[in-house]
C-alpha cells in the first residue's frame, strides 16, 4: 500500500512539473503554483523547465528569478527570500539518507536563501544549509555549510573568497521569454 502511495504521489509531482514547464506565461506559472500552496511573491519569475518536490513546502519571494532546470526539493521546507537569483541548473536539496541509519531512513532538513541572495549555474545546495543575505554562490558549488551574509563563495565545498558590498540596488526579476 505504501509503494503505491508513492507511486501516485510521483506521478502527481510529473504530471505538475509538466503542466509547470508548458505554462507560457510567468503569471500563469505564480498562478499554478499557488494553487499548489506555494507562497509566491508578486513578480517572482519561475523559468520553464523548473522541476519541484513537494511543492506545499516551498516559499519564493518577491521579485526572485529561478532559471531554466533548477531542481526544488522542498520536502523538508525551502524557503527563498525576495530579490534572489537562482541561475540555471542549480540543485537544492531538504532530503536526503542517513547512511549510518541500519535501515537508511531519510532525514529532512529545511533550507534558507535569504534576500537578495545569488547562486550562479550548477550549484548544488544541500540539506539544513542557510545562505546569508546578499551571499554570492559560484558556478559549480557545492555549499554544505552556512553562508555569511554578503560573502562570496566557490569551491567543493563552498569556502569564502572575500565579502561583497551591502548596496545593493539591483532588482533579480528576469522575466525573459524562452529564456535559458
Amino acid at each position: 500500500m505504501r509503494t503505491a502511495r508513492l507511486n501516485i504521489q510521483k506521478i502527481v509531482v510529473s504530471v505538475f512539473n509538466t503542466v509547470l514547464s508548458m505554462s507560457f506565461f510567468f503569471a500563469a506559472r505564480r498562478f499554478l503554483l499557488r494553487c499548489f500552496g506555494v507562497r509566491v511573491g508578486e513578480r517572482a519569475t519561475i523559468h520553464r523547465g523548473v522541476k519541484l518536490f513537494c511543492p506545499g513546502n516551498l516559499r519564493i519571494g518577491s521579485r526572485t528569478t529561478i532559471n531554466y532546470r533548477c531542481f526544488l526539493d522542498a520536502r523538508g521546507r525551502l524557503n527563498i527570500g525576495n530579490n534572489v537569483n537562482i541561475s540555471h541548473c542549480v540543485k537544492i536539496y531538504t532530503m536526503g539518507h542517513d547512511i549510518d541509519d541500519p535501515f537508511c531512513k531519510t532525514v529532512s532538513r529545511p533550507v534558507v536563501i535569504n534576500d537578495n541572495a545569488w547562486i550562479f549555474p550548477n550549484v548544488l545546495i544541500m540539506p539544513g544549509v542557510t545562505i546569508g543575505e546578499g551571499a554570492v554562490v559560484y558556478p559549480g558549488s557545492v555549499v554544505t555549510k552556512n553562508l555569511e551574509d554578503y560573502t562570496v563563495y566557490a569551491g567543493n565545498p563552498a569556502r569564502a573568497i572575500r565579502k561583497r558590498n551591502k548596496n545593493i540596488a539591483y532588482s533579480s526579476e528576469f522575466p525573459i521569454w524562452l529564456g535559458l
